[in-house]
């Protein structure tokens, strides 16, 4: 599961998402890729569960790339506690993302293989994604 070695403090402010993505948003590495069509945070967990949706299609050929990185902590308050008391303990981590963030890429192997392991990875994400090409490929 990706998280971060340290970090300099241990919780984090909420805060908000708005606006689109500046950085991220073109395909670098790989051919194809999926990128978000709306702002959310993606844990750790579900980052890991479609890279691993997209690796056990494309099996051993080809090379994927994740474009984000799950830095933000979440924390939570255990059940049945009474409001008040402060902040809860951290209990994962999470990427923030708006739209337009590129999350993976692909590249050596056949576009429709690839494209048909993104569509698995994106069953896998709580936002709206597209699959997008790289600038020069057909269609």
């Amino acid at each position: 599961m990706l998280s971060p070695k340290r970090v300099k403090f241990r919780k984090r402010q909420k805060g908000r998402l708005k606006g689109n993505a500046t950085r991220g948003t073109e395909i670098s590495f790989g051919d194809i890729g999926i990128k978000t069509l709306e702002h959310g945070k993606l844990t750790a967990q579900q980052i890991e569960a479609a890279r691993v949706a997209i690796m056990r299609h494309i099996k051993r050929g080809g090379k994927v790339w994740i474009r984000i990185f799950p830095d933000a902590p979440i924390t939570a308050k255990p059940a049945e506690t009474r409001q008040g008391s402060g902040k809860g303990a951290p209990v994962g981590w999470v990427a923030p993302v708006r739209p337009g963030r590129v999350l993976y890429e692909v590249k050596g192997v056949a576009l429709e293989l690839a494209r048909e392991a993104l569509v698995r990875a994106q069953h896998k994400l709580p936002v709206k994604t597209a699959i997008v090409l790289k600038e020069g490929l057909g269609q």
